[in-house]
């Protein structure tokens, strides 16, 4: 069995790009079935706030604002970033994105990591968050998109009424730091080789096959990313 550990946060649009990427590569390959995805946690503003920003402030201003540039400068971005997703099949919709704070949203990521169903809770909120405007912060609006996936809602109500998973999000990102994780997407395969960023497929198909017959170091490949000051 061939781990491959993911290092991502819900309000990264690089990481849902990575994500279709990496389950491009893992169809080609005949061992396929042998391939354990684990997602981690990383938060990217942890000091968000668990309420939706829902200001009439346009994303493109937002980046502006980060960024110091134009705010058609920001919508460049933007159009790049989406242009992007668009060719592996996303449909980002920057216009009805709330930011919020993620934590409860990896406790529960967990917590579906338990319930063998980790990927598909993975999937819901990053296109909860990126295509749909959902409020990733809202403890409402994570019990119904958790509920969704598969999760059994009382479960889901009493994780978030406590600290459940709250131990187990903190140490993937103490991990991340010993691994001097500093933006996501960032992908440990085999615990050995490292991948930065949203490769394309073929780099992702290419680091697996190493992987798989354990032969050489693999460096770590810079790609496009998100980290606490922004997104590539």
């Amino acid at each position: 069995m061939l781990t491959v550990q993911i290092w991502s946060d819900i309000a990264c649009p690089w990481c849902y790009v990575g994500k279709r990427r990496l389950e491009a590569a893992i169809s080609t390959l005949p061992w396929r079935s042998q391939i354990q995805v684990l997602w981690r946690a990383y938060e990217l503003d942890p000091n968000a706030s668990r309420e939706a920003d829902t200001a009439p402030v346009l994303y493109a201003e937002r980046l502006a604002r980060k960024y110091g540039t134009s705010v058609p400068q920001g919508q460049a971005m933007i159009d790049r970033m989406t242009g992007v997703a668009a060719a592996d099949g996303l449909n980002f919709r920057f216009d009805r994105i709330k930011p919020g704070n993620t934590f409860d949203a990896h406790r529960l990521v967990h917590l579906a990591h338990d319930q063998g169903i980790q990927d598909i809770m993975k999937e819901r909120f990053l296109r909860a968050y990126l295509c749909e405007g959902e409020s990733i912060g809202d403890r409402e609006a994570l019990t119904r998109l958790a509920v969704e996936a598969g999760l059994d809602e009382r479960e889901v109500i009493d994780a978030l009424a406590g600290d459940a998973y709250a131990d187990a999000v903190r140490a993937d990102e103490a991990l991340a730091r010993r691994y001097n994780i500093s933006g996501v997407p960032f992908f440990v395969i085999g615990e050995r080789y490292g991948i930065s960023g949203a490769q394309p497929a073929e780099t992702l198909r290419e680091a697996l096959s190493t992987a798989w017959q354990d032969v050489g170091d693999l460096p770590v490949v810079e790609g496009m990313a998100c980290g606490p000051d922004g997104c590539d």
